[in-house]
């Protein structure tokens, strides 16, 4: 039971790990375009993010795929870069309809994003023999941080758009917004060539 609840913390907290924010950002411009209504949506985004992550994930630790630290570091905030432009210059357009291209996204991007975590997983599970209990329990961890950060986000765009009568394209403009300015000073950073 101590080792579940050391990698189930361990995936937890490296999700929602404020040096770590990069993927706290990718889940705000995934989910920043849906509200409860959208719950099927959202059930669909966060399972499609964690299939997506979960194989490259496991392909990593069983090192079936390696890939250089420094390219998936840069990729990382380049899939957040995308996402976000993409709700900005589909605000209108998603504000008024239910399609949205971040379930795409979310299973896509999921695979870049589950390499960044095989980094830190292998980091801290080593060359045991072992990997694949481990390996569940961290993500599941990462599933549970996952679900708290899109709660957050769906209560905040709920407020915001149902007692503080801000328009939903409005909420989606400025959040994706902000989240690209972020990802582009990351991208800076992170160049690797």
């Amino acid at each position: 039971m101590n080792d579940f609840m050391l990698y189930l913390k361990m995936g937890l907290f490296h999700v929602l790990d404020i040096k770590a924010y990069d993927h706290i950002l990718f889940l705000i411009v995934l989910a920043v375009v849906f509200g409860f209504v959208d719950w099927k949506k959202v059930f669909w985004l966060v399972t499609l993010f964690t299939i997506g992550h979960s194989i490259s994930l496991t392909l990593a630790a069983f090192e079936i795929i390696q890939i250089k630290v420094e390219i998936i570091e840069f990729l990382i905030p380049v899939t957040i870069f995308i996402t976000g432009v993409t709700n900005i210059f589909n605000a209108k357009k998603i504000s008024k309809t239910k399609d949205s291209v971040n379930l795409f996204f979310a299973l896509f991007f999921g695979l870049i994003h589950g390499l960044g975590f095989s980094n830190y997983f292998r980091g801290m599970i080593g060359r045991e023999d072992d990997k694949l209990v481990p390996l569940a329990e961290f993500a599941l961890g990462i599933e549970i941080a996952q679900v708290i950060i899109v709660l957050c986000i769906l209560i905040l765009g709920y407020v915001l758009q149902n007692m503080m009568k801000v328009n939903k394209r409005d909420w989606i403009l400025v959040t994706s917004s902000i989240v690209v300015g972020f990802s582009i000073q990351m991208m800076l950073d992170r160049v690797f060539w």
